[in-house]
Formats: C-alpha cells, structure tokens, sequence
C-alpha cells in the first residue's frame, strides 16, 4: 500500500536532476508524510515533490544481476502445491504467513490458528530453561508438530517449520560444537571450511528436531562500529561472495544431488537484505545512505551465489535505505529479488521488523506483505498481526493473489525438505543417534580446524612459538572463559550470564595450552589476575571485548574499552617484569589496538573461536620435540584502523591508509616486529561507553544526578554528601568494591522525593525496546518504604512513565547486592516515549526508604527481573 514512496524509473527514463538535493532526514520526514497519507487514501503531496524525496532510494531493476531461479520445474510439485491452495480457508492461509516465537506460542495455538511456522528467538528455549537438554528441544518439535498436523474439525494436515538462529553452530543447544563466528572464518579463505562447518551445523540441528536456521548471514560491513559486524565473513564483497555458495550448500545440500534437502540438511536463510552494513555510523537498524551502485555491488554481492546455489529463503533488513525501510520497500523485494534476481524461495522478515514501516505497527502491517514479504516474524506480536492480516485479506488491502503467491512460496518449500512424508521430527535417524551427532569429535575436530585457519599473527618479535616445555603463565580475564571465546548468539541472545559449567565437552584456552604442554613436560599456571610466585618463561594474555549481540555491541569509535585500561595494565606489569608477553586478542571486529601491540612481544588476533579453544595452543606451541606442527594461516578479513576514529573500512580502497590492511597475517617465516606503532588514538580515550549512565557510584560522562525532593526544588548533585532543600531526601558516598563506588540514598519526612539521572541529549532506545533489553540497577536494598516506590523514566516535557515496584522491592533480601532489571517494554506499555529519553532512570521513594546504587545500565542479565505491574502515567 505505501511503495508508492518508493520510485522506480523505467527503462529509458530520465535521470533525476542532480540539482534537486534533499538531506537523509529531509528525505526520511517526506516519506513519513507521504505514506501516512497513502495509508489514509489522502494521497496530497504535489508529484513533484514526492519524486523529488525519492530521487536518493529510486531503484532501477534492469542494472542488478538477472538471476535464474536454479531450481528446474516439478510438475508433481506444483500440482501438490495448487491442490493444497484450492483446500485452505483464508484463515488457514493467513496462519501460514505468520511466524511465532515459543516463547509466546504453544502447540494449542499453532492448532487454533493455522501457523505455518515458529521460531525459537535467542533467549528461548523449552520450557523457558537457558540450558534445556537435547531431549526437550526433541519433545518440543514433536508437540508442534502434532499441533500443525492434526486434522480434528476438518482441518488441513501442514507441517509447521521450526526456525532458529545457528549462526556459528547450533548456538543453542546446550553441548553442541560452536564454530568462529564469521569474521573469524573470512581470515581462512578457505570456503570448503565453510561448506563443511554448514554441513555439521545442519546435522545438529537435525539432531535436536530442528529443520530450519536463520544462515548465512551474508552482510558486508562497512563500519566496525556495528554490533553486529561479526556476523560478517569480511568487508570484501568477492569475499562474501565466494563463501555463500558454500555455506548453503553445507547447509541445504548440494543442488541436483539426492542429499538436497534430505534428513541431514536444512533450509537456509541468506540475511539481511540488504544494506544492513552499511548503515550511517554503524547504527544497527540504521539506514545504509549509499548510492544505487554500493547498495548492489557491495551489499548485495552475496545473494546471487546465494539464489544459484538454492538457499531457500532470503530474510529482510530491520534497515533502511536512503530513508525507506527496507520491509516495506517493494521495488527492492518484489523487482529485484523476486524479479531480477528470479528468487524463488520464502521472503522472511525479522525480528518485529514490520512494525518500524512508517504507519505500521508490529500488529498490523499489509504494507509489508504488499511489498512483497511472504512470511513476518512476529515473535510476540503474532495473535494481533494474524487478526488484523485476516481482516485485510477479506476486505481486499492485501489483494488474494498476494497472499496467495505468498503460500504457493511456503508450501514449495516444505515440500522440498519432504515434509509432510517425514513424519515426527524424532523420527529422523539424527535424532535417534542425536548423542553422537551433537558435538561429535568429528565436528569438534572441523571446528578446531577453524580456529587454527583463522588466527592472525599481527606482531611477532621472536617470541613464537612457544616452547611447551617452559613454565606458560596464562592470563587475563579470557584465559578461561568459554563464554567470552564465544561471544553473542552464545546459549543466550547476548553470550552474557553463563559459566564453563554451561558448556559441556568444550574447551577453555587455558584448558587447551595446559594439555599440550603438560603433554611435552612443561608447566602451565592459569592466574586471572597476573600475580605468580616464581617468574613465568613467557606469559600468554588473553582478553578481549565482553559478549554481546545487535545493537547492545554498536560503538561510538573504535577504541578499545576507552577509559579502562586493566588489560594494558596487565600486559605492561609483566614486560615491565622481564616476561614476554604474548597478547591474544578475543574480539569480533579489528579495534583500535595500537597501545596493547606495543605493550606484546606478540599479538594474535583470535576473533570469537567458539568452543574449541585448544585450536589456539596448536599454533602457538612448538611440538614436544620442537617443530611446528601448525603455522599461522589467517589473512585479514577487515582492514585494521590506524586511529579510534578511522572508521570506514575499505580494504585496497585509495586514499585509505589502515594500520594494517585487508589480507595482512604474518607467518613465521616472515619478521614480525612490527615496530612502535603511534599511540595517538585520534580522540580522548575516556569517553563513555553507550547504554552506560552510572558506573562506580557516579553519572556516567554527561550525565547529572539530580535529587528532587518532596516540595518539587530540584539540584544536582556535584559532591557528597547532599541533600535535597526539604531534606527529604539524602545522599552519601558507600564503599561497595572500591572506595566510594556507590551511593547510600536515604528518603525521611513528608511525600516521595525522586533521584534521577539526566542525559546530556535525548537517548534513542526504541530499537533496545524492541529487544529483551532490561533496565539494570546494581543495588543493595537496605530498608524499604510502606508508602510505595517505583523506577521512572522521563522522555520531555510532559512525558514521563513510572513503574511501581514497591511489592517486588519487598521481596527481595535485605543488605544483599543485586542485580536488579525491569524491562524497557514496561516503561513504553507506561507511556514512555522511548526515542527521546532525557531522564533514562528515575527512583522514586518514600519516607522511610534506604538503598544503596553502584551501577545503572543498559543490559540482559539480571540477578532479579521485575514483572512489569501495572503501571501509571504521568
């Protein structure tokens, strides 16, 4: 219904003028314009100045790749597919088009509805348990199953797909092997790696009664600054190319042969089309202001592989571009993806994505469907979009032929993985033998490859290899963390709140170099910290960024952890001691590293590797009797950036001078002293990190404390202890881990008095809202008020939302530290408006009231998480 805000010039036309000029946010607010008018039948805007508007997002179809749908005809097929489409209702249609969460679904509702598939988002899992067994992953398919096939009351007998996001491995399930995440595997340059890493992937999910992954992800970032640049295989476009191929055909099978979608495969997902790394500044579900020309050459260049090798579903961006999003963008999904490019799969959108389509919500959306969307992720929004879908379908907005086009697709599909003959998804021959397919030696093996293949040596100064024989200090806070060698998409949706105990059969680095050299008859000595009794031959630091996923992980620069600089600190103390030093660097993307390298005697960029760390001891360690047995092999998949602020990655590009360049990685045969590197970072290294507002008992930088108390006068706090002018409300400094890193705040007298933390400028966190983001409190509650309390939040003038939390704060134990979170969701359901947050925490207590804050931030993890009552607006 709104494509008409997206122009496509026929062949022949003329171009634009290039005098007419409209900057992103002028085109953006004419968009909004013009589709709320389309949506209302007002269309008023004079031609002119529409066109003008779409003159930067104008798509020209005749200059993308022209594609062939790879697949040849199956007349069986289409005649199953057209006898199916004559037996369903419109409801039974309308359910297929609509993707469920198992979080907010259940097999009951697959049955009522009709619902042709679920997914398991990252923090869902059976039976809401973080580490629910292979088993119950089994049972929960199985329920579904029956659900979509039972057919009581007349009803049709579809299998239901069940998707999931195993992006490097089946990241899931508990015990399975966890491969590098991708811009890892692009340092290989090895795609029969990732056509093998594919193929075991598929076979776990299998194992486990899954049939369907959101893979590959066939992005090509352009700004390290996103946060989700790791799901990238590398900034080239040839590169991405020539491993998507490769990927769906590990995951799918190989076209024209008999293990094409048979047991042992499963259906792939190329995503996100398309643009999604390009976004302005790395903002991720941002909009990708680029030419035509990038948007095609560099951002799509992994999807015609893709087509050709058979992937059977392309999932849409959340992002725009220039200023249209991109599920409601038609000429981008129905011109060219379904017409130039002659794909011929399921077109999926993600995560509640729909609802960010100017004049959609994520319950209502036949903009997206119009556009050519086939099938929308609607996690939790999935009962409202089915009704009002079903409305617009009987009264003609989203024309039948639309949706009709739209299940032809989705039953072509589950025909083609065999369906609806394979019968209970525990009845795969993977699932019966499912404890020697998930995280099998051979596939532990494959991913222990992996990490060795994609290791990058940026500086060695003779102190590689290490000889095994020695006494090996191990360090820092990645030494033996399993977690943090993984990343996001990890068990949870950020990677965050788990231990080693949560990963069965892998293993830890530290695990692995202390095998091989107490194998050769050396000493290994893990200490976190870096202390030791007797002086080390050759300390091994390992650190790196903290797990996180999607926006949570986007960045201002590129510095790393600015104004922290413990691991510095650690790796200087032990040169300064005489021990040399070799830095192995855990992180998803090239950061600024220039102080850290030249405080090694070696660096080793080992990305996320997954699960097999022992993959870094092979080429890091002599052999017991002195030879190498693996030599570096990684070349860099991204340039490395000279400066914090040397954003854009360009690889080869002129004019770009990176500190160390796309397919840089030394060997040892080459001399790896890399010389003093210039320490200047190109800004002030204390900058504060984003979704960060107190830490260590003080207001994050630029942000204010402000106490309000109960006679309404307002001041900000600049030193303690302070009061509020009525007294009614007093704050002090506390010792929590450090001296004075936390703040006592104590209420007495008459009425509620309110603390708040002020932003320096409105903060934006609709996309954090959309997520399972929590507002997260590190507190200790010392006493709490009869009179009630709640947590706030304050969008402007007039606009505020509270949350009263005074029961639940009841609960919990007294003089205890915890970590405390309550849902951003709450305060929107309260009325917040959550893209313009100017007071981002707000504490509201009565006389009587004591707790203690050390931290206020943005997060996933909570020690407790509050319900969401029910709230009040102010």
């Amino acid at each position: 219904m709104c494509h008409s805000a997206v122009q496509t010039r026929a062949a022949g036309a003329p171009a634009w003028s290039p005098a007419v000029r409209f900057s992103p946010h002028q085109t953006l607010s004419l968009h909004r314009i013009f589709l709320a008018a389309s949506l209302a039948g007002a269309l008023i805007m004079p031609t002119h100045l529409v066109l003008a508007a779409d003159i930067a997002a104008t798509v020209h179809p005749d200059a993308w790749p022209q594609g062939s749908w790879p697949l040849p005809p199956d007349p069986a097929l289409e005649a199953r597919v057209k006898a199916l489409l004559a037996k369903m209702s419109v409801e039974d249609k309308v359910g297929q088009m609509i993707q469920a969460d198992i979080k907010s679904v259940t097999p009951d509702d697959v049955r009522k509805y009709r619902l042709g598939s679920i997914l398991a988002g990252g923090n869902s899992k059976p039976n809401g348990q973080q580490t629910a067994t292979t088993k119950q992953w089994q049972q929960l398919s199985d329920a579904f199953y029956r659900a979509s096939m039972d057919t009581s009351g007349g009803r049709l007998a579809i299998p239901v797909l069940f998707g999931i996001d195993a992006v490097h491995g089946h990241n899931n399930l508990v015990g399975s092997t966890l491969f590098p995440q991708n811009s890892a595997l692009g340092n290989a340059r090895d795609p029969e790696l990732i056509h093998e890493i594919g193929a075991a992937t598929a076979r776990e999910l299998r194992a486990s009664g899954i049939n369907w992954t959101f893979a590959p992800t066939l992005t090509v970032p352009q700004d390290g600054r996103w946060g989700r640049a790791y799901e990238g295989y590398s900034e080239n476009p040839a590169l991405v190319a020539q491993y998507a191929a490769a990927v769906v055909e590990g995951l799918e099978g190989k076209l024209g042969t008999p293990q094409f979608l048979d047991a042992d495969h499963v259906i792939a997902t190329a995503k996100h089309f398309v643009g999604d790394g390009g976004t302005h500044d790395g903002k991720d579900q941002g909009d990708a202001q680029v030419s035509e020309a990038v948007l095609r050459d560099v951002h799509a260049a992994g999807y015609p592989p893709a087509i050709k090798a058979g992937v059977q579903v392309v999932m849409v961006s959340f992002s725009s571009w220039n200023g249209v999003k991109m599920a409601g963008n038609k000429a981008l999904i129905t011109d060219v993806l379904k017409g130039r490019m002659d794909f011929g799969g399921i077109v999926l959108g993600d995560w509640n994505a729909h609802g960010q389509v100017p004049g959609c919500t994520n319950e209502d959306c036949p903009v997206a469907y119009n556009a050519g969307l086939d099938m929308l992720e609607a996690p939790d929004s999935w009962k409202g979009l089915y009704n009002n879908t079903l409305a617009e379908v009987k009264s003609g907005v989203i024309p039948m032929s639309r949706v009709d086009d739209a299940v032809t697709r989705i039953l072509r599909v589950k025909l083609r993985l065999g369906m609806f003959e394979a019968g209970l998804p525990s009845a795969n021959p993977l699932v019966l033998a499912s404890a020697q397919v998930i995280g099998s030696p051979a596939h532990r093996a494959l991913a222990r490859r992996a990490v060795r293949e994609s290791l990058v040596l940026l500086k060695n100064d003779g102190v590689l290899p290490i000889d095994p024989r020695k006494h090996v200090l191990v360090t820092g806070d990645g030494a033996d963390n399993i977690s943090k060698q993984n990343g996001g998409w990890t068990l949870t949706w950020q990677g965050t709140g788990l231990t080693n105990a949560d990963f069965p059969g892998a293993t830890s680095i530290f695990a692995g170099i202390q095998a091989q050299v107490k194998a050769a008859g050396g000493r290994a000595e893990l200490s976190i910290d870096g202390s030791y009794k007797s002086k080390p031959d050759v300390a091994i630091v390992v650190f790196g960024e903290d797990p996180y996923a999607e926006f949570q992980g986007d960045l201002p620069n590129l510095a790393y952890r600015p104004g922290n600089d413990h691991d510095l600190d650690l790796l200087r103390r032990l040169r300064g001691q005489g021990v040399p030093v070799v830095a192995v660097f855990l992180t998803g993307r090239p950061l600024w590293m220039n102080r850290e390298i030249n405080a090694s005697d070696a660096f080793v960029v080992a990305w996320l590797p997954g699960s097999e760390g022992a993959g870094i001891a092979d080429v890091l360690l002599r052999t017991r009797d002195g030879r190498i047995a693996h030599d570096f092999h990684g070349k860099l998949a991204y340039s490395w950036p000279r400066t914090a602020v040397q954003i854009p990655l360009a690889g080869g590009k002129d004019n770009y001078h990176p500190q160390f360049p796309y397919g840089f990685g030394l060997t040892y045969a080459d001399h790896g002293d890399t010389g003093r590197l210039p320490e200047e970072a190109g800004i002030e290294l204390s900058s504060a990190r984003a979704g960060v507002y107190f830490t260590h008992g003080k207001p994050a930088q630029g942000f204010a404390l402000r106490l309000t108390g109960a006679n309404g006068a307002a001041a900000n706090v600049t030193a303690t202890p302070a009061a509020t002018a009525d007294g009614s409300l007093r704050i002090a400094s506390l010792d929590y881990k450090a001296q004075e890193d936390a703040r006592r705040l104590s209420w007495s007298g008459n009425g509620a008095a309110h603390a708040a933390l002020v932003a320096p400028a409105p903060l934006d966190v609709e996309r954090e809202t959309n997520g399972d983001v929590l507002l997260v409190t590190t507190l200790r509650v010392d006493a709490v008020s009869p009179q009630g309390t709640a947590i706030g939040v304050g969008c402007g003038v007039g606009c505020k939302a509270q949350v009263p939390i005074g029961r639940q704060l009841d609960d919990l134990p007294r003089g205890q530290w915890l970590r405390v979170g309550i849902s951003l969701k709450c305060f929107r359901d309260a009325g917040a408006d959550m893209s313009k947050l100017d007071q981002p925490f707000e504490w509201i207590g009565s006389p009587g009231e004591s707790i203690a804050i050390t931290d206020v931030s943005l997060g996933t993890v909570a020690d407790k998480t509050l319900v969401c009552p029910v709230a009040r607006k102010d």
